[in-house]
């Protein structure tokens, strides 16, 4: 597949090593031009390139928005339509300012950056994990220590589509439901930080 980033920092980059060495191919894209993604793009070697937001979303098959939530109404919508949309993203007022809709329940991140994309299919992963153990803590399918991570999304096609992928890195999906269903885990939930195996996982997931 070729996997487009919008925000390509720690998280979006950690991904994109984890896709390249899958044998995926990456467009990059950040906030301050493509030129300034040259030392990641000659990390990753030829089947990564950086482009413009537009430009990865237009490429990507799936596409990975690694922003802060705070500009998630700045993420492209129309080279998104339709695509399966991999939300990384975590609310922190500290960072992003209030959201009273996610303050008091009535939204959570992952479902804001659906509302404005539209068709998108976004399926919430990858942000209950620090990026170094990301990029580390991959293990073989069966391994009794392989460490499961959440996904979220109403699309159930596409969270299929993300949990084949994040099998390809090394880590065991659990399905937390719909999309709604993200705030399990979400910052200071349990599931949230902590190294989980599957069964585990699950158990976090219930006690939210």
């Amino acid at each position: 597949m070729v996997i487009g980033f919008i925000g390509s920092g720690n998280i979006g980059g950690t991904v994109a090593r984890l896709a390249v060495n899958a044998g995926h191919s990456v467009v990059l894209s950040n906030s301050r031009g493509p030129e300034t993604l040259a030392d990641l793009v000659a990390e990753l070697g030829p089947n990564a390139r950086a482009a413009t937001a537009e430009e990865a979303g237009r490429a990507g098959d799936i596409v990975v928005v690694s922003v802060p939530f705070g500009v998630h109404t700045k993420v492209p919508v129309e080279p998104l339509a339709g695509k399966i949309v991999i939300d990384t993203n975590n609310y922190y007022h500290e960072r992003d300012g209030r959201y009273p809709d996610i303050d008091e329940g009535r939204q959570t991140d992952s479902g804001a950056l659906a509302d404005h994309l539209g068709t998108a299919r976004v399926v919430k992963a990858f942000n209950t994990i620090y990026y170094v153990d990301l990029g580390e803590h991959g293990l073989p399918a069966g391994d009794p220590a392989r460490r499961a991570l959440p996904i979220a999304g109403d699309d159930l096609d596409a969270k299929r589509v993300v949990a084949e992928l994040l099998d390809e890195f090394g880590f065991d999906a659990v399905d937390a439901g719909a999309l709604a269903e993200g705030w399990r885990f979400q910052r200071d939930k349990p599931a949230y930080g902590p190294r989980l195996t599957a069964s585990e996982l699950r158990e976090a997931l219930a006690k939210a």
